[in-house]
């Protein structure tokens, strides 16, 4: 890191970046504080704001009315509050990182508050035998749908997150004679790693990919990648997106999320057959268990609805 005090928003941006790589942060994280950080550089732009050093609270409080307001271009939609929030944070954390590497003094925004974001409910979920009737659809893809089932099934056996299915390598199956084959993840959300159980039903599907499938896909930049596509390298996140929203389409299945169909799905159907919230955060790779707990919601609404229908006191007859 170069002693020259850096002095344009550019520059600052490059610094941090450097200093999140050097932390250890996923190229992922990285990615996304870049697009947030970038729409905020492009408003300071528009307003006159020249360097960090200028900007104060207030100045946030402006850009935090601006983002209420603002279009994206790729939907047409306003952002959302949460889409709202993390871009205001992100700036929030940039100059608290610039205070501590003593670029600044003092972070003036220390005090500016972000807005509050009530914790939603997860609504991309569907029953078992839904995702039957998803993962079938495969059976009409010919080859590459012995690899599409492959994935789907992986997806909902482990609830593990697009990007961390993305990375697998062949290496990250990790069989047993004597139980439960398990799946490592490497460098997962917050470059943690962990282990996560695959069943028996989804790793025969996988075997199958891995003998008839991939030889064909498997080029000389494959390496020891899990699951390839149609040009024999690593998925993208996008990439999985689309595949999952295929099939689902085809299924009849219009939600948004594709890929978290399968982590909701999982993390439900194991909470209703009697898994505890810690199994479930564990499964899920969740930090804060109060992220898990909302599952429990989705949960109740099952134990009400069977209340109604079974609960003799419940009944509209018994008024």
């Amino acid at each position: 890191m170069s002693d020259t005090r850096p002095e344009s928003f550019i520059d600052c941006f490059e610094l941090y970046f450097e200093d999140c790589h050097s932390s250890g942060q996923s190229l992922s994280t990285v990615r996304i504080k870049e697009c947030n950080l970038n729409l905020f550089l492009k408003w300071s732009v528009g307003e006159a704001i020249a360097s960090p050093y200028d900007l104060t609270k207030k100045d946030l409080e402006r850009y935090k009315r601006y983002l209420n307001t603002y279009i994206n271009p790729r939907t047409n939609e306003l952002l959302s509050l949460a889409t709202r929030k993390k871009r205001l944070e992100a700036v929030k954390t940039f100059y608290s990182r610039l205070a501590y590497l003593e670029i600044i003094e003092q972070s003036p925004l220390d005090k500016f508050e972000l807005p509050k974001v009530p914790k939603s409910l997860p609504t991309a979920f569907l029953t078992f035998k839904d995702l039957e009737r998803v993962f079938q659809q495969c059976d009409y893809a010919g080859l590459k749908g012995i690899r599409d089932r492959a994935i789907m099934e992986t997806f909902y056996a482990t609830a593990i997150r697009r990007m961390e299915l993305g990375r697998l390598k062949l290496w990250n199956i990790e069989r047993s004679e004597t139980g439960l084959a398990q799946v490592r993840v490497n460098k997962g959300k917050g470059a943690k790693d962990r282990y996560v159980p695959i069943s028996n039903r989804a790793l025969k599907y996988v075997d199958k990919y891995l003998k008839e499938c991939r030889p064909i896909l498997e080029t000389f930049h494959s390496d020891t990648t899990l699951f390839l596509n149609n040009q024999g390298k690593a998925f993208t996140e996008t990439q999985l997106s689309e595949l999952v929203k295929k099939y689902l389409l085809k299924a009849g299945f219009e939600v948004n999320a594709s890929c978290n169909v399968f982590r909701h799905s999982a993390a439900t159907h194991m909470l209703e057959n009697g898994a505890n919230l810690r199994q479930i955060q564990e499964f899920l790779g969740h930090s804060d268990l109060s992220t898990t707990q909302v599952y429990t919601h989705v949960v109740r609404n099952e134990l009400n609805n069977a209340y109604i229908q079974c609960h003799p006191s419940a009944r509209e007859d018994s008024l």
